[in-house]
């Protein structure tokens, strides 16, 4: 069976993101990319709701990427990608499909099957609606150092209180937190 984790970037007041969708406000040092890379090594299929799969595969094929963090780039590109979406009508980054069906009956049917673990990269509205299922075996959160005014909460409209146990946790030079927590 396979475990399905979340990877987020959140600021200090629980933002996933700025006003217009803006997440500029997160910044990546070395030794966040470096953590990034390691991730990657693990060849997890990636999860992907249509804003944040869009992003993603704009800027990751891109020169730019292949410049600035080729390793991270390699990764991502050369991951299996899923993209939850019903308006997406074809998913052309490499090694993508799209989900347009129940996203939660899907999600409950890939994990029980063989195969790499499953990654949900930001899109909080997914990590929202699949928490409230209790797919979620792992949430990953990285905390930077800000607090935004106005943006979206990860959680918002939770229904369900979701228990968590610390599993892992790293303070980087830059003031961002890793935290890893387990779903009991």
């Amino acid at each position: 069976m396979r475990k399905l984790s979340s990877y987020t970037f959140i600021t200090l007041n629980g933002m996933y993101k700025a006003e217009g969708d803006d997440i500029s406000w997160h910044k990546h040092e070395q030794e966040e990319a470096d953590m990034s890379e390691r991730m990657l090594k693990l060849n997890n299929t990636l999860i992907f709701g249509r804003v944040t799969y869009e992003m993603m595969a704009y800027y990751w094929p891109s020169a730019m990427a292949q410049t600035s963090n080729p390793v991270v780039a390699k990764g991502m590109n050369d991951a299996e990608k899923i993209v939850i979406s019903k308006k997406l009508k074809k998913a052309e980054w490499n090694n993508s499909r799209i989900i347009h069906t129940d996203m939660v009956d899907e999600i409950r049917k890939l994990k029980k099957t063989n195969g790499n673990d499953l990654t949900i990269l930001g899109s909080g509205s997914i990590v929202n609606q699949l928490a409230e299922a209790g797919l979620i075996d792992e949430f990953q959160f990285l905390i930077d150092p800000i607090i935004l005014s106005k943006g979206t909460p990860l959680f918002q409209g939770i229904k369900r209180q979701l228990n968590l146990n610390l599993i892992g946790s790293n303070v980087y030079k830059s003031g961002a937190v890793f935290l890893a927590y387990s779903a009991l």
